[in-house]
């Protein structure tokens, strides 16, 4: 049962960070639809999706963390038996079919498979400690992770299904796995994208083909040319709040989702975008004290797995607004307009606190 007198051991300051990045998203979101009134209702829905993730954080992190541990093969059964419904029934947005229509909303089920999975391994590695050091248990995570990571990559959604084996490597390194085995790993790993690439999207080969070499097709890089010219554009301090020239007179696109990065630099300058990163980073801070806090391996790993899903969203995406990575979808955590992402990101914060307002020993 949960005891109330563990809500002292609340980390505020991750909950802090997270609302600071969250309302600063929220803003962001009304400057950067620039007057447009199709998306004039955005920043209103995102605020209700804000709120109703407060409520996932506050009820995830009521919950002991291990009561999880009994569900997480129906977890993974679930998982998969959705993953296969929106192969079939997922509504088509952007030529990917990533989306549950419900009616009353449309969910993303491939964003909330990265925090279930973070579960589901945490689970299934802290059971096989002894194994994870063996090929036998390496493998055994790897295709627990594989299985739905490409179920995504059908969808198609290449950049989830990429991220999805990122947070099997991150857990499996925390767990202790051999040095050989991961060297042997990432040597494999590099053979991938030789294998993988016959089987992209066509859009998807086009974006890494035009990242490789911009000079192919200097039109089809629109996106990323405005995102370059917006960051340069915002000098040290930034022109002002629903000021960016490039973001209010609309030549930045899709400047609420992917390339938000490039609209808050334009507007807040590096000094703004550099105290967003700090903000980051504090959060992963925080997710990494809560994983070194932890009195067992399951609650470390979900520690771990959250800091590593946060970091390499946040990373890939700023890498991609500033043309160091190709384009993907990939938001940025917290800031990006999205429902499925927010509740994502919130729910994995929320199993954070768990571990850490739990984090006293087992009693037996």
């Amino acid at each position: 049962m949960f005891n109330p007198r563990r809500w002292r051991h609340f980390d505020f300051w991750l909950l802090g960070g997270v609302a600071v990045l969250v309302v600063f998203g929220i803003a962001m979101i009304r400057s950067a639809i620039a007057g447009n009134e199709t998306l004039a209702g955005l920043p209103a829905r995102q605020a209700q999706n804000a709120f109703v993730g407060l409520g996932v954080v506050l009820v995830a992190a009521v919950v002991d963390y291990h009561f999880w541990r009994a569900l997480t093969r129906p977890m993974y059964i679930g998982l998969l038996a959705v993953l296969l419904i929106l192969e079939i029934e997922g509504s088509a947005t952007f030529g990917a079919a990533r989306w549950l229509d419900l009616g009353f909303t449309q969910v993303q089920p491939s964003e909330l498979a990265k925090v279930l999975l973070i579960l589901i391994l945490a689970d299934d590695i802290s059971r096989n400690e002894e194994r994870i050091r063996t090929w036998g248990g390496v493998l055994r995570s790897l295709v627990l992770a594989a299985v739905p990571a490409f179920v995504i990559f059908r969808q198609p959604d290449l950049s989830t299904a990429i991220l999805t084996m990122v947070l099997w490597a991150a857990i499996i390194f925390a767990a202790g796995i051999r040095p050989k085995h991961m060297a042997t790993l990432a040597g494999s790993a590099l053979l991938v994208p030789i294998v993988a690439f016959p089987f992209l999207e066509f859009y998807q080969k086009q974006r890494l083909v035009l990242f490789l070499a911009p000079e192919a097709d200097p039109g089809a890089r629109y996106n990323v040319d405005q995102a370059l010219i917006s960051i340069g554009s915002g000098g040290w301090f930034g022109q002002g709040y629903a000021h960016g020239s490039q973001v209010q007179l609309r030549f930045l696109k899709v400047r609420h989702t992917d390339f938000i990065f490039s609209a808050l630099a334009a507007e807040f300058g590096w000094v703004g975008a550099f105290a967003v990163l700090l903000l980051l980073a504090f959060v992963i801070y925080r997710c990494l004290r809560a994983a070194r806090m932890a009195r067992d391996t399951f609650g470390a790993l979900i520690g771990y797995g959250v800091a590593t899903l946060i970091f390499y969203q946040a990373a890939f995406n700023i890498g991609m607004n500033l043309n160091l990575l190709p384009v993907a979808g990939l938001p940025l955590p917290f800031i990006s307009y999205g429902g499925s992402s927010l509740w994502s990101a919130l729910l994995g914060v929320g199993l954070v606190e768990s571990v850490v307002i739990h984090r006293q020993e087992l009693e037996f």
